[in-house]
C-alpha cells in the first residue's frame, strides 16, 4: 500500500485519487489553506470508467483533504494547468521529503528546468487519460485505460519510476512509455493548442464534428507549429511525421468521427466543454505560449497569428 497525496482537488487529482483509494491506497488531498471548510466532505462521482469499456460510476465518495504537507508519503501527484507548475513546484521544494513525484500534466516549458527545484532523483514524468469537471459537488467526466509515462534526459528510471508504473498497473490502468518525454509532452501541447484554439474560432466541439473545413483546420495549426518542436530542441516523432504528411482532411475526417461518436473520447471531450476547459481562457493560455516561443526562435505561425485577436487579451 501507498500513501498518496493528490496536490489539489481538482479533477485529474479526484478521478485518478478515487482510482488510486479503490485499489488499496490511503489517499489525501493538498488543498490552500481555508479551501477545506468551502469543499463537500465527499464528491459525488457521475464518471465513466474507461478501465472497464466504460461503465458508468454513480458513487458518493469521501476524501481527505490537508492544508499542509507535513506528513511523510510515498507519492505525490502534481497535476495542474502547465501555467501554475512554477508556483507548485516552489511550494513542494520545502515539502517533499522522501516522496516520489509525480509530474502528472502537460509541460511547454523545458521539464527539467521546470522541476530543478526537486530532487532529480525522486521525479517521475506521466500525463493522464481523463477529464471533466466539477458542478458544485458532483464530478462529471471520466478516464480511459491508458496513460502515459516517460522519461526526460536522466530522469529516474529505477525503483521510484517502477513504483509508479506498478500503481497505475495495479489500479487497472495500461500504461505506455515513451524514450523521449519532453518531445511527447511538446507534442501533446501543440495537439492541445490547436484543438483549443480552432475550437474558439468556430464556436466548440460541435461545431469541429460538423464541420470538414474546421476539423482540416486543427490539424494545419498544428502543423505549422511542427518546426518549432525541432527549433525548441524536441525529436518529433511519428505523431508529428503523421500531422506534417498525412493530408488534413483525412485527419480532420477522423477527428470529426471520433467527435461525433459516441466513445470515451467524444465523450470526456464533451464533459470538458461542459466544465468550461475549452474555454477562450484556456485556449489564449495555450496559444500565448506556442506564439511567444515561436517569435522567440522566429519561427513563423501564420495561422495561428491570424487568431490572435482572439486570445490576444486575456478572457475575465
Amino acid at each position: 500500500m501507498m500513501r498518496i497525496l493528490m496536490f489539489g482537488r481538482g479533477t485529474i487529482a479526484t478521478l485518478y485519487g478515487w482510482a488510486f483509494a479503490k485499489a488499496g491506497h490511503e489517499v489525501e488531498f493538498y488543498v490552500r489553506p481555508g479551501r477545506s471548510a468551502q469543499l463537500p466532505p465527499a464528491v459525488d462521482l457521475r464518471i465513466r470508467d474507461g478501465r472497464k469499456r466504460g461503465a458508468a460510476v454513480t458513487e458518493r465518495w469521501p476524501t481527505t483533504l490537508r492544508e499542509d504537507v507535513d506528513a511523510d508519503y510515498d507519492l505525490v501527484v502534481l497535476s495542474v494547468n502547465h501555467d501554475q507548475l512554477d508556483d507548485a513546484v516552489e511550494f513542494l521544494s520545502t515539502r517533499v521529503g522522501g516522496a516520489t513525484v509525480l509530474m502528472f500534466g502537460n509541460v511547454w516549458a523545458d521539464p527539467a528546468a521546470v522541476v530543478s527545484a526537486l530532487p532529480a532523483s525522486q521525479v517521475v514524468w506521466g500525463f493522464p487519460g481523463g477529464g471533466g469537471g466539477f458542478d458544485g459537488s458532483t464530478l462529471r467526466g471520466g478516464v480511459v485505460k491508458n496513460v502515459f509515462l516517460g522519461f526526460v534526459d536522466d530522469s529516474n528510471r529505477g525503483a521510484r519510476y517502477q513504483a509508479v508504473r506498478d500503481l497505475f498497473r495495479g489500479a487497472g490502468f495500461a500504461v505506455s512509455q515513451s524514450r523521449d518525454f519532453r518531445s511527447w509532452l511538446w507534442f501533446h501541447f501543440i495537439m492541445d493548442a490547436g484543438l483549443l484554439t480552432q475550437g474558439l474560432a468556430v464556436g466548440g466541439r460541435a461545431e469541429l464534428a460538423r464541420s470538414r473545413t474546421a476539423a482540416r483546420d486543427v490539424f494545419l495549426l498544428m502543423r505549422e507549429m511542427v518546426p518549432l518542436l525541432k527549433a525548441k530542441g524536441g525529436t518529433p516523432r511519428l505523431g508529428a511525421a503523421v500531422v506534417s504528411r498525412v493530408p488534413a482532411v483525412l485527419l480532420g475526417f477522423a477527428l470529426r468521427k471520433v467527435l461525433g461518436g459516441k466513445n470515451m473520447l467524444s465523450f470526456l471531450t464533451e464533459e470538458l466543454e461542459r466544465a468550461g476547459h475549452t474555454s477562450g481562457e484556456l485556449a489564449g493560455v495555450y496559444a500565448r505560449d506556442v506564439l511567444a516561443d515561436a517569435r522567440r526562435l522566429g519561427v513563423p505561425l501564420p495561422r495561428l497569428t491570424a487568431l490572435e485577436p482572439l486570445f490576444a487579451v486575456k478572457h475575465h
